[in-house]
């Protein structure tokens, strides 16, 4: 029972990890590429940054999902009532 809640405890921290590491990564890209286009096409600027901001938001929104659901499965841990029926 001890095994199943670290195993958890584990894989919520490497699912609110892994998750940052990447929503970072993708936003600092993705920053990158707007500088890059936006100093190549000026006239673009605003319309540009619009597609920008939205889609950060969208990279935010998966990765505040993810740590929602590794929270939920450790707070609230479903898979804790199934080794409770079998163990009976």
């Amino acid at each position: 029972m001890m095994e199943v809640i670290s195993f958890v405890a584990l894989a919520a921290g490497l699912i609110i990890g892994l998750g940052a590491v990447g929503a970072c990564i993708g936003i600092g890209i993705m920053g990158s590429k707007y500088l890059e286009s936006a100093a190549r096409q000026p006239e673009l600027m605003g319309e540009l940054q619009t597609k920008m901001f939205l889609l950060a938001g969208l990279i935010d929104a998966a990765f505040i999902i993810g740590t929602g659901i590794a929270l939920w499965f450790a707070t609230a841990n479903p898979f804790l009532g199934q080794l409770a029926a079998i163990a009976k």
